[in-house]
């Protein structure tokens, strides 16, 4: 440290206002000399797990038990630590108990004979294991993630030195008090969910949270509880994210989504939204017509033959709706190309036919009642009235709106983390394999610059004043998003909704991907994309989810020599007879990368009781020669950048530039 050059000096004179600043932390030599030795060895603890997971769509309980046990994280620990002590259904049981501590010690406690011995000795394994996991972290930091009641306790129990039989006593002491004062459930539910979330340390979120499944409520509670997380937003969740901003043909297609999988639960008691001014609407004017192409896709079994009508008569409703609200925006902006998408005016009503690129088709449903064919893109008084109501539910829910800031506070466009590229869909690309450049106002963007834009403007459509031109173009935009043919979220040319509702002619169903998909396997496309996002194409990957991977297909998730990896497998329960599986995850730790496949996860009730964990087979995309330490990771570089800058503030303080405050 006593050496420095007239560099130094002249450096700290032009930063001595900040240095000044970072004097009121460390106000002493000591202070800062102290903190440089801890940010120092910080740099050497192995880099820390990350856990990524893509297009979720609503599938709570799988994704639940899926953060619960890191996709096989947890077992892969009990494996290192218990090796063959343990019987592999010891381990199971161990490893539910972490997942499920509470539900698990209810059954436990009736069964087990001798419920003490019991106790002592699993308290014993969950220390052993805890104290593995929460080695790569400082002490500071694993003091941070333990519950207030046990903190001192567990504190203890992890520095325990076996070899210091002095101390033994102690330990065993702990330990027997815990049970004797029958608050040994209390300490083993704790140190589970310590274990939990020191297993992995950030998890990311390669988008779509919502749309098809049950729960993306549920999901979205999880995440929010969830100690290091990002979101890279994929199309079903800026559509959400748009309904929340009162984008009203963003609205219509989460509530077409909801009732084309008989998915209301989200809906209606999760955020609340008040559905009967739509049932009523859809009675009044479908009362004769059976919808028979929009009956739902998935059925509970709970619902009654008059729910489904019910059902198919509300579907109906809001899709004729979503197609004039669409046609609306279509008009107001030539700039989106997407006038091959106005369908309602290429109709004959009399003859039920439709007129498509030259080829005329017939219609399997000809009744519109709401349409009038002279101006087929107007809303009539009720639609109006209807849409404001269900406008009002939307913007009015405290959930779906608490909901939706946190998905604009830790999600992006895309994310740049560690070395890796995470986005949900594409880049937009060109026949040739060029970066595509869409116009916004008057500039043109392609690549990056693109994402970037887009992200902005998706917090206008949310965060700008309500009735301004700010607010209104996001919205569209976001509509765009969802749907667009050079949307970087939507990855096709169009979605052909209208005509998989109403023309038979699977020709018509077809939406072309963007070039990006026949691409995707080419190593220079991946070497371009890592450069335009400025990262070393020889250390970095591209992760994306947004197009199943149908691996009963002989597809593979790892493109491109395993610079692109795509992790969306089916977690979708709707999506597995395609894809096969139930999923990929991506686990990266200091060892390296890590790709699971997942095979359906059966209930929660199964996972507890029976033991049945989600049977997960892993691949090994890399080994690191050498472990990666912290210093390796992006965390890395801003402690170093720390180091440096207190570095700078001693030289300060024995220079006399800055007076120590002693």
């Amino acid at each position: 440290m006593a050496f420095y050059t007239d560099k130094d000096i002249d450096k700290i004179e032009k930063d001595l206002r900040y240095l000044n600043l970072l004097a009121k932390q460390y106000p002493t030599i000591s202070a800062a000399g102290t903190e440089i030795i801890n940010l120092q060895s910080i740099l050497n603890l192995p880099k820390a797990t990350e856990h990524f997971i893509s297009d979720i769509h609503g599938e709570y309980e799988s994704f639940t038990h899926m953060l619960k046990n890191a996709s096989g994280v947890i077992k892969r620990k009990i494996d290192d630590v218990f090796g063959n002590s343990l019987m592999e259904k010891e381990k199971t049981r161990l490893a539910t108990l972490i997942y499920y501590p509470e539900q698990k010690l209810e059954i436990i406690k009736q069964t087990e004979e001798n419920l003490d011995d019991w106790y002592r000795i699993t308290m014993y394994q969950l220390i052993q294991l805890c104290k593995n996991v929460s080695s790569k972290y400082t002490r500071s930091k694993v003091r941070k993630a333990l519950p207030k009641d046990f903190s001192y306790i567990i504190e203890e129990l992890l520095h325990e030195q076996g070899d210091k039989i002095d101390k033994h006593d102690y330990y065993e002491e702990i330990i027997k008090t815990l049970i004797d004062i029958d608050i040994a459930d209390e300490f083993i539910i704790a140190i589970s969910k310590v274990i939990q979330k020191l297993v992995v340390d950030r998890l990311h979120i390669i988008g779509d949270i919502y749309d098809r499944g049950p729960g993306a409520e549920i999901i979205m509670d999880a995440l929010m509880n969830h100690h290091s997380i990002d979101i890279q937003w994929g199309n079903h969740d800026i559509i959400w994210m748009a309904a929340a901003a009162g984008s009203k043909a963003c609205i219509a297609n989460v509530l077409r989504i909801s009732l084309r999988y008989a998915n209301l639960n989200t809906i209606e008691d999760g955020y609340g939204i008040n559905l009967l001014p739509l049932a009523t609407f859809a009675i009044d004017h479908y009362s004769d017509d059976q919808c028979k192409s929009f009956k739902p896709k998935t059925i509970d079994k709970t619902l009654s033959k008059n729910d489904i009508n019910l059902i198919a008569k509300m579907h109906k409703a809001i899709s004729v709706i979503q197609f004039k609200l669409e046609g609306q925006i279509i008009k107001s902006h030539p700039e989106f190309n997407m006038d091959n998408r106005l369908l309602l005016d290429k109709i004959d009503y009399e003859k039920g036919t439709i007129n498509l690129y030259g080829k005329v088709y017939t219609l399997n449903d000809n009744k519109f009642p709401t349409v009038n064919k002279e101006n087929p893109y107007e809303l009539t008084p009720e639609e109006t009235d209807l849409v404001e109501k269900l406008t009002r539910s939307f913007t009015n829910s405290d959930k779906l709106q608490r909901h939706i800031k946190f998905l604009y506070s830790k999600g992006s466009m895309y994310l740049v983390f560690n070395s890796n590229l995470l986005y949900h869909g594409c880049i937009p690309l060109n026949e040739d394999g060029s970066f595509t450049k869409i116009k916004i106002g008057n500039v043109f963007y392609s690549g990056k610059s693109l994402l970037d834009r887009l992200d902005r403007i998706a917090r206008d459509s949310y965060f700008s004043k309500k009735g301004s031109k700010a607010k209104k173009f996001g919205m569209d935009m976001m509509w765009y998003l969802w749907c667009g043919p050079d949307s970087p979220m939507f990855g096709k040319d169009k979605m052909t909704t209208f005509e998989r509702y109403f023309i038979n002619d699977k020709e018509t169903h077809i939406e072309n991907r963007n070039p990006y998909y026949k691409y995707r396997d080419d190593v220079d496309l991946s070497i371009r994309i890592l450069k335009e996002f400025s990262l070393d194409p020889e250390t970095s990957h591209i992760i994306n989810g947004h197009i199943p991977v149908k691996t009963k297909e002989g597809e593979s998730p790892i493109k491109a020599n395993g610079k692109l990896l795509v992790i969306d497998g089916g977690f979708c329960r709707a999506y597995q007879p395609e894809t096969g599986i139930a999923g990929y995850t991506l686990i990266y730790n200091s060892y390296g990368l890590l790709l699971i496949s997942h095979e359906p996860f059966e209930s929660t009730e199964k996972a507890i009781v029976d033991e049945k964990d989600i049977l997960s087979s892993s691949t090994i995309l890399e080994q690191a020669v050498k472990r990666k330490t912290v210093g390796d990771t992006d965390i890395g570089k801003d402690l170093k950048k720390q180091i440096s800058d207190l570095k700078m503030l001693l030289i300060a303080y024995r220079k006399g530039l800055i007076k120590e405050n002693v």
